[in-house]
């Protein structure tokens, strides 16, 4: 695994280093998707119902029904990089493969260390349309789908600062923008920058505001702008919890 890891680390940094446009083809993974873990990672997870225990990090985000839900818009880019890296390790399901990239690119770019543990089996079926966040809706719509996962308040929260990755694109979001400075450092910026209200050059989206509107969410915001190591402790809780939904029952 930890071969794996580091064959990982070394082709997100070559992206990096070198730029989407100057690596693709070449078996590397588009890191701003990845991370945000993430995207597919979060894309992956984040449909899990805990009710019905269906959906969830189980390697169904490559089958094309669910690659054009409107909500996955893009990451066709990510899954097709990922596939020459995925294809030298088949002894891994593609439901880890995909957990372990997000994991390696909240690391590579300066964020906690996340467990791991690998054995999650590889499913067919993609779950409905629709259970992944609406970027313009509010508090409880966020809470409506993290609660169906089983996550709490502090893991909204926590989850929401991987918005320090990445940048929306218009083609694929209807938005534009990176949420700080440097959208390949994972550090607490995004919450310091959500507490100076908008900016020019900036992003924020209307489910990023809610987390300040929310008399329940704000004091984590202002908590993560002000503690580093309070947001990295509790985002690292959060991801292994979201990556391990339907799964860490199973084990």
């Amino acid at each position: 695994m930890y071969l794996i890891k580091c064959v990982v680390a070394a082709r997100q940094e070559h992206v990096i280093n070198n730029g989407v446009e100057e690596v693709e083809g070449e078996g590397v993974t588009f890191l701003l998707l990845v991370a945000i873990g993430g995207f597919q990672r979060w894309h992956a997870a984040g449909t899990f119902d805990v009710q019905s225990k269906t959906g969830g990090p189980f390697g169904t985000i490559k089958n094309p029904q669910e690659l054009a839900h409107v909500a996955n818009n893009g990451l066709d880019i990510a899954v097709r990089l990922l596939e020459p890296i995925k294809e030298q390790f088949p002894i891994l399901s593609y439901a880890d493969f995909y957990q372990l990239a997000g994991v390696v690119a909240v690391e590579i770019t300066g964020g906690p260390e996340i467990l791991f543990h690998p054995g999650r089996p590889d499913k067919t079926e993609s779950p409905p349309e629709g259970r992944l966040p609406d970027a313009k809706k509010g508090s409880d719509h966020l809470r409506e789908v993290f609660y169906r996962m089983g996550l709490s308040d502090k893991d909204i929260v926590a989850l929401s600062g991987a918005h320090t990755l990445g940048m929306c694109h218009k083609e694929r979001s209807g938005y534009q923008g990176a949420w700080t400075n440097n959208p390949l450092i994972f550090d607490n910026s995004y919450f310091r920058e959500l507490l100076t209200g908008d900016k020019e050059g900036f992003i924020q989206l209307p489910s990023d505001k809610a987390l300040l509107e929310d008399v329940a969410f704000r004091p984590y915001v202002e908590k993560y702008a002000q503690d580093e190591e309070a947001f990295f402790a509790d985002y690292a809780e959060a991801h292994l919890k979201l990556s391990e939904l339907g799964f860490a029952d199973e084990v």
